[in-house]
């Protein structure tokens, strides 16, 4: 699995911070196993190509398919690095990471229908699913997109908050603890997007709804400013040459 493969590469443990994650345990490979369902279900359509003009109707469909993709890698990519920097697996941890599990699954098909949408607007992609959703519903589908999207990325910063609680038995150091108040905001406005579109389409009604679509885009700068401003933060609070000289020190002892 990718995730075995990550952990025997130099790329265990990263700048900011010690990972405390070992082997791929039992709540992880469940977990993988979640997200390859998901993967599987994108792919899952209405019908079996019988010709090969619906082949190549399907095969469009790839556009949608690979947004969709690259969205859930980047999720997954968050909960890989989660258990690789805290190693938590106690019964509060196993119950958040089943209520994120639970989302993401839900989440998966208002996510195919969205990209599905997006294809066939923007870039004039008809696949074979492309009478999944209609513009006059497009509403109620960003509704149901940004409650699952928003979810998601609440229980994100819900299992980092429950980590920094944990910060004496995980011996975090200070940087450590600044980066975990740094994943709780990385989250917490990603989650913010998602409500701020969730208003625009309940305050303006469907007029809204292609807007609402497009604010998700803000997330990007959005996050580039925070990391930005957090890193000078850091710089200016933290004794950097310090705690890494302690962590060098601390490791060859070990």
């Amino acid at each position: 699995m990718l995730r075995a493969h990550l952990l025997t590469t130099d790329l265990r443990g990263d700048r900011n911070f010690r990972w405390r994650g070992g082997d791929v345990s039992r709540l992880e490979g469940f977990s993988d196993a979640v997200f390859a369902f998901a993967i599987t279900l994108l792919v899952v359509s209405l019908d079996v190509p019988r010709s090969f003009d619906e082949l190549v109707l399907a095969i469009r469909g790839f556009v949608a398919f690979g947004l969709c993709f690259t969205l859930l890698v980047y999720i997954w990519y968050c909960h890989y690095v989660f258990f690789r920097r805290y190693g938590l697996e106690d019964p509060a941890t196993v119950a958040f990471n089943g209520v994120l599990l639970f989302v993401v699954l839900f989440y998966i098909y208002p996510l195919k229908f969205l990209y599905v949408f997006l294809s066939r607007q923007l870039f004039g992609i008809e696949s074979a699913a492309h009478s999944l959703v209609h513009s006059a519903q497009m509403d109620d589908l960003m509704i149901i997109y940004g409650a699952g999207f928003l979810s998601i990325f609440v229980v994100f910063a819900v299992l980092h908050r429950y980590a920094l609680g944990k910060r004496q038995v995980l011996q975090l150091d200070e940087l450590e603890v600044f980066e975990t108040h740094t994943s709780i905001q990385f989250f917490l406005l990603q989650a913010g997007v998602a409500f701020v579109s969730l208003a625009m389409v309940v305050v303006g009604g469907p007029r809204m709804s292609p807007w609402a679509g497009i604010f998700y885009a803000t997330i990007g700068p959005v996050l580039g400013i925070h990391r930005w401003l957090r890193e000078r933060r850091a710089r200016r609070v933290l004794d950097l040459p310090r705690i890494r000289a302690e962590r060098e020190a601390d490791a060859a002892r070990h």
